[in-house]
């Protein structure tokens, strides 16, 4: 009997330089997307990806782009073929070319907009994030429904809860939800306050690109970050990743629409923060994290081993 597989796949934040490098020079397929996308964006712009700098590396225009490249340059060297996939939010843009709904061709500009019109919006209306540990998403909402500009912007998985807003709107925000009972409020290291209000001038400036994309019907399912469910109207997956700028990611819901009905998550792209959200969420079926050559190689061994009728 063939094994249902779910492709998922890193957001921003994800990033280090080097990572990709080692399929670069063990795989052509590999080496092909790195290649094609240096040639579209006119830049030797893996290089940046191998050798950093880091600083330069993590700015959100480059960020953005080189967390997309790696992941597809990476899904170019699996066997596999998935029943869905899913993203957590830049990572929704790979996730639609990983089901075929998105060439790589015409996602690569996409995501490079989104990375420049996002840094344009952190510097236009500054904002940060930070982490609420401990804490449910009703009691949070209550907390900070007086407080302006601060909005709940990722739902992960359970007990830890993403907002973000201005920097004095998350400093009242982290204030009143420790009175609350917050176990914790922790701040991320990021450039601005995404998936909030403060991106508006980034979905405006996107949402021409995402009008005239061309997406396609496909056999595989993708799940999106703004419903947490299966979205097979083309319309309304265009709908979804311009309200996705400024609206929550619902992560955790996303994922438990997708857990009954598969048989095993892949997490493709740098870094392993996926697999722990799924531990958190209480996921049941496997979740096997592929960032290097070596994990590549262990995880098809472990399947072929543990399921039938995956190749």
């Amino acid at each position: 009997m063939n094994k249902r597989i779910a492709f998922i796949f890193p957001g921003q934040g994800a990033q280090y330089p080097g990572m990709g490098r080692d399929f670069y020079e063990q795989f052509e397929a590999a080496r092909a997307v790195f290649d094609e996308a240096d040639a579209i964006l006119g830049r030797p712009f893996s290089q940046l990806i191998f050798n950093g700098p880091a600083d330069e590396l993590t700015q959100t225009k480059n960020s953005q782009l080189a967390i997309f490249i790696t992941s597809i340059a990476i899904l170019s060297c699996l066997p596999l073929k998935p029943a869905v996939c899913s993203g957590l939010s830049l990572g929704e843009y790979t996730a639609l070319v990983a089901a075929g709904k998105l060439s790589f061709k015409d996602a690569l500009p996409l995501v490079q907009a989104r990375g420049a019109l996002m840094q344009e919006a952190c510097l236009k209306s500054p904002g940060t994030m930070v982490v609420v540990i401990g804490m449910e998403p009703a009691a949070i909402q209550e907390a900070i429904s007086s407080i302006e500009n601060v909005w709940i912007a990722n739902l992960n998985c359970p007990g830890q809860v993403v907002i973000a807003g201005t920097k004095e709107g998350i400093q009242q925000a982290s204030a009143a939800l420790k009175e609350k009972g917050a176990r914790r409020v922790l701040p991320l290291e990021v450039s601005g306050a995404f998936h909030s209000g403060l991106m508006c001038s980034a979905q405006e400036g996107l949402k021409p690109f995402i009008d005239r994309l061309n997406l396609a019907q496909t056999d595989i399912g993708i799940v999106m970050n703004v419903p947490g469910n299966y979205v097979t109207d083309l319309n309304q997956m265009r709908q979804n990743m311009v309200s996705q700028v400024t609206h929550p990611v619902y992560w955790q819901k996303g994922i438990e629409a997708q857990a009954n009905n598969v048989d095993l998550f892949i997490e493709i792209g740098p870094g392993k923060t996926l697999a722990g959200m799924n531990h958190r969420i209480g996921v049941q079926v496997e979740t096997i994290s592929i960032e290097k050559v070596e994990d590549m190689e262990t995880a098809i061994e472990l399947m072929l081993h543990r399921f039938s009728g995956l190749f």
